[in-house]
């Protein structure tokens, strides 16, 4: 049986090799090599531009929204602002990587094709169907525990994500933004203990669920799995 072709976003950076500085479209090794685990075909998405994302859907069996610098508060409303990220990226926003991304997962919904949205992947999924963001979390919750890589969440055990990975899990992912106001369809699923939403799913879609956490980087790979199984025929 073919392995299920699953396009995973990068962006761009100034990369070196041998004198050469080029600007690049870079992703972490660990997102192709937990796509192939699961029985996947990895693929690069370059954030080129957003009227090509149908056409990258269409070929696709499977998308990863991958994690990276924070979406750009203008896209849901809010004063754009420079923070420190949470070491996945630069600072500023990539404009042109929001574009792609926004119509990449808008492309995915409406084509019902089995969609991961991580860390940022989930930010970019809820902005894409009309959600908000809060820009700053220790400010709104009063304290920074969600800075601290390893963390405890509950999972609905009747959603696609409970079903894939159980009712609780420890996760990796700090992150200094959230879901404020959930995008059209979807739901919250996962949970961290001050009732912060970790986990989103679209309602009526195959597979569209968004983490919080980073689950190409521990050695569960059950929710890679479930994507990949999800975008079998």
């Amino acid at each position: 049986m073919a392995r299920p072709i699953v396009g995973i976003t990068t962006y761009l950076e100034a990369a070196r090799w041998g004198t050469w500085v080029r600007e690049a479209a870079v992703s972490p090794h660990a997102y192709a090599r937990a796509v192939e685990k699961a029985g996947g075909a990895p693929v690069l998405l370059p954030p080129l531009s957003p009227v090509s994302a149908g056409d990258h859907v269409r070929r696709l069996d499977a998308v990863i929204l991958a994690g990276g610098v924070d979406v750009d508060p203008a896209l849901y409303g809010e004063a754009s602002a420079a923070e420190p990220d949470d070491g996945d990226g630069l600072a500023a926003p990539q404009p042109h990587r929001d574009r792609f991304e926004v119509a990449l997962a808008q492309a995915a919904v409406e084509a019902d094709v089995p969609l991961l949205g991580i860390s940022r992947g989930l930010h970019v999924l809820n902005v894409a169907q009309g959600g908000t963001l809060i820009t700053s979390l220790p400010a709104a919750v009063g304290h920074d525990r969600h800075e601290t890589a390893k963390h405890v969440v509950t999972i609905s055990v009747t959603s696609r994500l409970g079903k894939a990975v159980g009712d609780h899990a420890e996760v990796t992912g700090a992150h200094r933004r959230a879901v404020r106001r959930l995008g059209t369809g979807l739901l919250a699923v996962a949970w961290a203990d001050d009732q912060i939403v970790e986990g989103v799913e679209l309602q009526g879609h195959r597979f569209a669920v968004g983490v919080q956490w980073h689950p190409e980087r521990g050695a569960d790979n059950r929710l890679i799995e479930a994507l990949v199984d999800a975008a079998r025929p």
